[in-house]
């Protein structure tokens, strides 16, 4: 069978009229009218366990007209439908509402208006249906999609159970009004002349043999539900933004909503949280995503990327085991709860199959020391860092260059972040072959590298700092000899299993520029090359330059554009000064903004702007999306030039002028919230709020 992990390029595409809410792992995906049986793939999930396949209201035999859908939050949609129901007095007009909230299960209110001025009597059933399928058999189309059997308990509870091994199940509670069936619950309405009625219907949720605890229980106030309260909590800290440009305004806006969103936490320690991938289908940890998201969130959240390292921190590897790609002291790639998982944020199937991670992993601990102080790196994380080195050690080739090659078949053939089949290719399309040294993963190690020295610093007393310098020193040095191709003008994208460069031109340039590990006599020419036609869409910065065999404009990594991906060449050029040329593409990416109704995707096809006029949608791109999300604050730090300081927090802005006066308001840095204002003629000041 299929691993769950083993990355499919064409994951499971959502209708443009699905409907998605979340919260933490729960997320339910249904039609316009609320029904879950007519999307595919749809239902209510819950920590990686389809729970509910189906979820469809009929009304008098029949099924609303969908009028509108209305979000209140990320976890809560109102649906509003409409039938016309036929009588021999002439047609009635009945108003249909559902109100449905998600979070380790789901509560449904469901609404009848007699919108005429005659009496009238209808049945109003609810079919459900539950096959407690593997989420990652959902996504990849491998489940049947039947429904297993229902059986009726304490007069109209509806329970579905699944195998022993799993431990799963579902209950279905209705109010004492309802009539059970095996496969329904039935009201009959008798409804007086413009006369409202309602009832609600609870989903509890079983993982593992433990009933989860609703988070919507019927009877409490939404106000005092962990889901709100942790919602007003996220928009209480988070920074506010004045600016003229309102591109930047709603997509920051929009950005904070949906990071919001994609926080998870540990049942066992619900004070740490971490950042998912994305939703609906990647609300679990990751190592790469969840990490970069982190770092470019810092100014916003940074015990968001505390909370990550933890969690990362707690499932290190400790052992080599093939069929999972574990080794000690790697940094997971994924981390899943589905049904043979336990409880907790960790508890389910971990793969490692990522060389990125781990020195992401290094280089966020660095930036957090600078971020949030020395006290927040604590000795067992000292000891993750450490560990996390010595697998980059023992991992690097002979040249000290990190590579990676699959120890299993069913692992991913490309571990770093263009994980496709395809993602690791030649200037004349051939692919190359593991083991591979990617010329991004040699920038995050020497920014690791870097990083050791400064927890050394502030944690140790600077002692073996020189020594972890020198290192980085010696990976930069190496790197300019074997990556650079003198003939092309251009650092490879890697290097193959012969040691042979891999001569495609790529984004992985911004990256490059964005851990420091470009010499300055070449930083002209890649910058050069980042902001030219082949690279540069008028968009964003594409993965594979429009020259390279291999380019197509809507792959997955092969000549489109991601968001994230942009930004990291965003700071990188804002690093080494290339300040115009950081906001004519910063511009760029908020222009595209506007094209995607304020939220950023996972990736757009990267067609040259104006051929067509506006950016081509990915057609399974996956919406919110962390490091997406993440991309504004990015802009933001990078324009504004926001770093932390020893006194708190330094700016060295060069914010084009459509976006001044700008005042950010909430900036955090080491445990104080900051104010910073830039003025219309450039002068800026820091003030400290608390």
């Amino acid at each position: 069978m299929t691993e769950p992990w083993l990355f499919v390029e064409t994951p499971a595409t959502l209708a443009a009229t699905s409907v998605t809410v979340m919260e933490g792992t729960t997320f339910c995906i249904g039609e316009g009218a609320g029904d879950l049986g007519g999307v595919d793939p749809g239902g209510l999930f819950v920590r990686d366990t389809r729970v509910l396949l189906v979820w469809d209201l009929v009304v008098a035999g029949r099924r609303a007209a969908p009028l509108n859908v209305h979000h209140e939050s990320p976890y809560s949609v109102v649906h509003v439908g409409h039938l016309r129901l036929p009588s021999a007095e002439g047609a009635q007009e009945v108003l249909v509402t559902r109100h449905r909230v998600v979070g380790d299960g789901m509560r449904e209110e469901i609404g009848l208006v007699n919108c005429s001025g005659r009496a009238c009597r209808v049945d109003l059933r609810l079919l459900v249906g539950a096959d407690l399928a593997d989420l990652f058999e959902v996504k990849d189309g491998r489940v049947p999609g039947r429904p297993l059997p229902t059986t009726v308990e304490r007069h109209n509870h509806l329970r579905v159970d699944g195998d022993r091994a799993s431990g799963s199940g579902v209950v279905i509670v209705p109010d004492d009004a309802a009539v059970a069936d095996a496969g329904s619950l039935l009201w009959s309405v008798e409804l007086e002349p413009h006369q409202a009625w309602t009832t609600d219907v609870e989903v509890l949720v079983r993982v593992g043999g433990e009933l989860l605890a609703a988070l919507h229980p019927r009877g409490l106030p939404a106000s005092e539900a962990l889901p709100f309260q942790r919602r007003a909590d996220w928009w209480a800290a988070a920074p506010t933004l004045e600016t003229p440009d309102r591109r930047t305004r709603e997509v920051l806006r929009t950005s904070v909503e949906d990071l919001g969103s994609l926080r998870i936490m540990d049942p066992a320690h619900p004070d740490q949280q971490a950042v998912a991938a994305g939703a609906p289908w990647f609300m679990a940890l990751f190592g790469r995503d969840s990490l970069i998201s982190s770092l470019m969130l810092l100014p916003l959240a940074p015990d968001l990327a505390l909370g990550t390292c933890r969690a990362l921190a707690a499932h290190q590897g400790r052992e080599r085991v093939d069929v999972t790609e574990e080794e000690a002291g790697r940094i997971l790639h994924e981390l899943r709860l589905g049904p043979a998982g336990t409880l907790a944020l960790g508890g389910g199937s971990a793969y490692f199959g990522s060389v990125d991670a781990t020195p992401l992993f290094v280089m966020t601990m660095g930036e957090i020391v600078r971020w949030c102080g020395p006290e927040a790196v604590t000795p067992d994380l000292m000891g993750a860092v450490d560990r996390a080195l010595d697998w980059i050690a023992r991992s690097s080739d002979h040249e000290g260059f990190l590579s990676y090659a699959r120890m299993t078949p069913q692992g991913l053939r490309n571990q770093g972040w263009k994980d496709s089949w395809d993602g690791v290719n030649f200037a004349d399309g051939r692919l190359a072959e593991a083991p591979i040294a990617l010329a991004e993963v040699q920038g995050y190690v020497y920014a690791a590298l870097l990083a050791r020295a400064t927890l050394a610093e502030a944690l140790e007393g600077g002692r073996g700092a020189d020594t972890w310098r020198r290192r980085a020193d010696d990976l930069k040095e190496r790197f300019d000899e074997r990556f650079w191709l003198p003939e092309l003008g251009w650092f490879a994208s890697a290097l193959d299993r012969d040691e042979r460069p891999v001569d495609a031109l790529t984004s992985a340039l911004g990256h490059l520029l964005w851990t420091g590990i470009v010499d300055s006599s070449r930083a002209d020419r890649v910058a050069e090359l980042l902001l030219s036609p082949e690279l540069f869409s008028g968009w964003g910065v594409r993965t594979l330059a429009t020259s390279m065999a291999r380019y197509d404009p809507l792959s997955y990594h092969n000549g489109s554009v991601w968001p994230h991906d942009t930004a990291i060449a965003v700071s990188g050029l804002a690093r080494y000064g290339y300040h115009d040329g950081a906001a004519q593409v910063a511009d760029g990416l908020l222009d595209a903004s506007l094209c995607f109704e304020h939220r950023l995707p996972e990736l757009f096809g990267g067609f040259a702007r104006g051929t067509p006029t506006v950016p081509v949608p990915y057609p399974a791109a996956c919406a919110p999306q962390a490091w997406a999300a993440a991309v504004p604050v990015e802009l933001l730090r990078a324009l504004i030039g926001l770093t932390p300081a020893d006194d708190g927090l330094a700016c060295t802005p060069f914010v084009p002028h459509g976006l001044l006066p700008l005042r950010l308001d909430g900036v955090r840095s080491r445990g104080a919230s900051y104010l910073v204002e830039v003025a219309s003629d450039g002068r800026h000041r820091v003030r400290r709020r608390t």
